[in-house]
């Protein structure tokens, strides 16, 4: 019997309580849709289209291929690539071989790639040709034994390829063939669809090793098995209410994140979705693309809705086809939210989740008569969730502040090589296994939760726990605010003062002062809260998913107070 939660009142008509997750792996969700729906559009990339059956077959060849190469069960193999077909089928050739994935973000430093590789044991390495050249020497101190290159137009026929390069939308770099260096496409030609037969347990084995925590200390890699991908692109498909074989998603979200990969990846192969593929963010494509494809689910981050809202060009558009978007890798503000679906007619809501949790752990309710804005939402299908203390492991009562933690199908097994960071983060109470977010929040006697701040962002002043989120929703509150950032400068006499990074939009540049925005604080925070210093800025540091970077703003100024 299923035990009832006060959030379950506010679950939309015709979504279950609990989530039905087949034990099936990740690649064999796509092989089933590719027999059901074989010539349902899987991926569009720049103009071209590949149906389920043909990228199903294309990871057969290239996991066929990867076994060749030496690649056995429990083997890693990194993907270094932008968003495009190839990625797809890497990842699921990777998984069908019985390979674990690791996706390192193409951004990325050659430090930051040695440290991955180097921490997730990878042997194969799969990586654009553009990309190559700068980490080609951080190879010797790694366990890569062979890489396999591609170039982003691979697969794009003759004059699509041609056109692209001659309008120079494609870079391309030369990568000559070598010992142990081989082109991804003289793999797929020259192997049959023969991939090899291999035993995978979907509740314990790992599928993908998604690292986190990047921005607070030293990245740890989040082991998260089949059936965890499988169930959380099963509870976001019920959330969105999608229908097989309908659905039309933009794929701007970076597949090598967590977030991009279950909710637009692994959610369009358990919809037998479309997926219109992006490799960058380029805001005027987007919206062509929600036009010409007639698009109906928008998964995204503020930044980006904000983005397309201040788009000059925004009304030439027909963005009507949109029916919802999902929000999230940080908070949603009100004004973007309000803004954009005036401009859609869609329901943009906020959603919430991390990558231990592979990552979708809470939304709100796609419906204007549910929903509570500036929540986060309820719990998905399966899932439970709590406020626990900060220090003691016991539930906290509705509208005490404490940390989120979450429990259900989508939990990761734990942290890659990391058993004391396992056994901090994962705990087992009432016959349960509780991840402790590390998110200070709140759940109202409806069962909403509100994320309240990060646990290790507190600014303590004068004894005062003060949030960054709530001076930055105040500011965002502010006509001339495109941006804004809170964060705690260490003071012995004080603990912290607050400093706060504003980006204004350019129409208010040059216009208001930081003592207009000092006096709107007053207005609208208590004494304590006030910044005692505030900097304009044209943009704020964000990673790729437009997570604010607090940490890095922080650890700026303090070196900068140290050098005066």
């Amino acid at each position: 019997m299923i035990e009832e939660k006060p959030w379950f009142k506010f679950y939309p008509a015709g979504i279950p309580k609990e989530a039905k997750i087949p034990d099936v792996r990740l690649d064999v969700l796509l092989k089933q849709v590719a027999q059901e729906l074989p010539n349902r559009v899987f991926l569009s990339f720049m103009g071209a289209k590949f149906t389920f059956k043909y990228i199903d077959e294309l990871v057969d060849r290239f996991a066929t291929a990867l076994a060749d190469l030496g690649v056995k069960k429990g083997s890693v193999v990194a993907i270094m690539l932008p968003n495009c077909p190839q990625f797809a089928i890497a990842y699921y050739g990777a998984l069908r071989a019985g390979a674990i994935v690791t996706t390192l973000n193409p951004l990325y430093t050659a430090r930051e790639v040695e440290f991955q590789l180097n921490d997730s044991k990878s042997e194969i390495l799969i990586v654009l040709d553009i990309l190559y050249a700068n980490i080609r020497d951080v190879k010797s101190k790694t366990f890569i034994k062979k890489a396999v290159i591609t170039n982003i137009a691979d697969l794009l026929p003759p004059l699509k390829r041609m056109l692209g390069k001659f309008l120079k939308k494609i870079p391309q770099a030369k990568v000559e063939v070598a010992p142990n260096i081989y082109l991804l496409m003289d793999l797929i030609k020259k192997y049959k669809p023969n991939p090899p037969k291999v035993d995978v347990n979907v509740k314990d084995d790992i599928a993908v090793l998604l690292y986190t925590g990047g921005t607070t200390g030293t990245p740890k890699g989040a082991m998260l098995t089949h059936y965890n991908m499988v169930a959380n692109a099963i509870q976001c498909n019920l959330w969105t209410g999608s229908r097989i074989g309908t659905e039309v998603i933009i794929g701007v979200l970076p597949w090598y994140h967590v977030y991009g990969q279950t909710v637009t990846l692994n959610s369009a192969v358990a919809m037998g979705g479309t997926v219109i593929v992006y490799p960058r963010f380029d805001v005027e494509e987007i919206m062509k693309g929600i036009q010409e494809n007639k698009a109906t689910l928008f998964p995204a981050v503020a930044t980006i809705y904000n983005a397309i809202n201040n788009h000059p060009n925004v009304k030439k558009y027909s963005l009507s086809s949109l029916r919802a978007g999902i929000s999230g890798a940080g908070p949603l503000p009100l004004s973007i939210q309000e803004t954009f679906e005036r401009l859609t007619g869609a329901l943009i809501c906020e959603g919430y989740g991390l990558t231990e949790a592979a990552p979708v752990t809470h939304c709100n309710p796609i419906n204007s008569e549910l929903r509570k804005v500036g929540s986060i939402g309820v719990p998905l299908p399966s899932t439970d969730a709590g406020i626990m203390h900060i220090e003691k492991n016991e539930f906290l009562k509705p509208g005490e502040e404490g940390e989120i933690v979450v429990s259900g199908p989508q939990v990761m097994k734990g942290y890659f090589g990391k058993p004391e960071e396992t056994r901090e983060t994962l705990i087992v109470m009432n016959g349960k296994t509780w991840l402790r977010t590390g998110d200070i929040g709140k759940m109202d006697k409806d069962g909403f939760f509100y994320v309240v701040d990060r646990k290790k962002e507190l600014i303590k002043y004068k004894g005062w726990s003060i949030y960054p989120r709530e001076i930055e929703e105040v500011l965002f509150r502010h006509e001339a605010i495109k941006d804004v950032a809170a964060v705690g400068i260490p003071d012995p006499s004080v603990g912290e003062w607050i400093k706060v990074y504003v980006a204004l939009k350019d129409e208010y540049k040059g216009r208001v002062s930081v003592d207009d925005l000092i006096e709107w604080c007053r207005k609208n925070l208590a004494p304590y809260k006030i910044p005692k210093e505030i900097e304009f800025r044209d943009q704020l540091p964000r990673t790729i998913v437009g997570k604010l970077l607090r940490r890095l703003l922080r650890d700026e100024e303090i070196a900068k107070r140290k050098t005066t």
